[in-house]
């Protein structure tokens, strides 16, 4: 399990024989698994924001880890009936981690849609706004509230409307994915 928010890790401390070590943020994920690519020569695809944020988070990690290959980039904005195309491009292209940024619940929708005609990449990574944080368009909270797991607190009050319903939508579903796995380890039913 990926805990990229902070209620998640505290959760599973209070609920669960193994909990999560730490919080990663994916702004953070991307980042090791870059440098861990440019050892290992893994290909990343970028899959979603606007067509200017694309391009730029792309360049801004090829300016970071200039031994980072890119097999492919595209915007997140497609019709159904291009669809096929894409996912041809992105296996064809030899991706080996997709990061698919359309936000939440496009993204996971995405990704459970096609999962079988994405067989020949090997890491598939749902990464929200990331985009956005890499091309500069968005700001990373300060250091001290990343430290103390406050990330959410500071971008939720960047924007209210969109984030605060997103959080509370989507921490019970995060929970209750925890407790079900909790509950399957343990042999107690899920």
């Amino acid at each position: 399990i990926h805990a990229d928010g902070m209620s998640l890790v505290i959760f599973s401390r209070k609920f669960c024989p193994k909990a999560l070590r730490e919080r990663v943020a994916t702004t953070d994920l991307v980042h090791a698994a870059a440098k861990r690519a440019e050892e290992t020569g893994s290909r990343f695809y970028f899959l979603g924001g606007s067509e200017e944020v694309n391009r730029a988070a792309v360049e801004e990690m090829q300016r970071l880890y200039p031994r980072l290959v890119f097999s492919g980039r595209r915007n997140g904005y497609f019709s159904r009936a291009e669809e096929e195309a894409i996912l041809a491009d992105i296996v064809a292209s030899r991706t080996d981690i997709l990061w698919v940024g359309f936000g939440i619940p496009l993204e996971q929708r995405f990704v459970s849609r096609n999962l079988d005609r994405l067989s020949g990449v090997a890491v598939i990574k749902t990464c929200g706004g990331l985009f956005d944080f890499l091309a500069g368009k968005n700001s990373r909270a300060p250091q001290w509230m990343q430290d103390m797991g406050l990330e959410w607190l500071y971008r939720a009050m960047l924007e209210p409307k969109r984030l605060g319903k997103r959080y509370l939508l989507t921490n019970p579903i995060a929970i209750y994915s925890l407790l079900k796995h909790r509950f399957a380890a343990s042999g107690q039913g899920g």
